[in-house]
């Protein structure tokens, strides 16, 4: 009679596995009730940016009371962002805006939403991680050179390029004047960006304009390198702003342009020359004259004085 209760005992052991086993069969087989989920990967609720929410959304198959949290790590609910709703059979969106309950925000860290369907009787853990990342980007400046050039288009100095590091991957943008000019990609740890004097599509004017970085993560948080530097857009000047000059006496006068050649004009005469010195004679009428250099469309004058020789003694 002892052996009796022990048969029975396995006997029911057995039933209730085969009962189990057909349920986690039919569960296999039996559709979930939501599909199509998309879920944010990382973001940034102090970014005050586009990517400071975070967006959960999936279809539902069939009407449905539904209740999303969002849990961390350890498995724990930090947030309800809907409780006992009762939705359309559709697309369903839920943001969140990485605060807890409490609305404070919370760690960074991983998060996965959960979603309860209490008509349908199920919980869902969703596999997708939401990331919050409220630290921002470290960038800096390596080097950025040529310090001087002349975007004219003409392959000698037309461009500068800013050489940068950072401490994640991080999308790099460079300011001129505290313009964003130039827009890179996201690179791993660092990378180099090139601009070629144009603000706005259209090419700079002559002057000094301060160049900065910014950096930007996959959370939208960002950094402006603490590196400063100043660039002279030039395209031709003259050495000096005045000279003075006997009557039809040589003189020469220094020219700082990158194009292989510049025209000149003074007192009525024109050329074309190249290199960094223009030497020309002045006129034997004494008097006040200018002399131009230009390059495309940029020009730079100086005044010459021209005066009467010395008399002989």
């Amino acid at each position: 009679m002892t052996r009796l209760p022990k048969l029975l005992l396995v006997l029911a052991l057995l039933a209730a596995s085969a009962a189990a086993f057909a349920v986690t069969e039919r569960l296999k087989l039996e559709r979930s009730p939501i599909t199509g989920t998309h879920v944010d990967r990382v973001f940034s609720p102090v970014c005050e940016c586009a990517r400071d929410i975070a967006v959960v959304s999936f279809v539902l198959r069939k009407r449905e009371t539904v209740t999303v949290d969002l849990l961390d790590a350890a498995g724990d609910s930090v947030r309800t962002l809907v409780a006992d709703r009762d939705e359309e059979a559709g697309r369903v969106s839920y943001t969140w805006d990485g605060r807890d309950d409490a609305e404070e925000i919370v760690a960074e860290g991983q998060y996965r939403p959960r979603v309860q369907l209490e008509d349908h009787g199920r919980t869902i853990v969703m596999p997708n991680q939401i990331r919050v990342d409220t630290t921002p980007p470290r960038i800096r400046m390596v080097s950025l050179l040529p310090r001087v050039f002349s975007p004219d288009g003409d392959g000698r100095r037309d461009f500068v390029t800013a050489r940068y590091a950072t401490d994640e991957p991080a999308k790099a943008l460079m300011l001129v004047d505290g313009r964003r000019v130039v827009e890179g990609r996201y690179r791993p740890s660092g990378g180099r960006l090139e601009w070629y004097g144009r603000i706005r599509g259209r090419v700079v004017r002559p002057g000094i304009y301060e160049i900065r970085l910014r950096a930007i993560d996959r959370a939208g948080n960002r950094a402006v390198s603490r590196r400063r530097v100043r660039v002279l857009v030039r395209f031709v000047a003259l050495a000096r702003d005045r000279v003075e000059v006997v009557a039809g006496q040589r003189f020469a006068i220094g020219v700082r342009t990158d194009a292989a050649a510049f025209r000149w004009r003074f007192a009525g005469r024109t050329g074309t020359r190249s290199g960094t010195v223009l030497g020309l004679t002045a006129p034997q009428e004494p008097g006040e004259y200018r002399v131009y250099v230009r390059v495309g469309r940029w020009a730079d004058a100086a005044d010459v004085l021209v005066t009467e020789p010395a008399e002989a003694p």
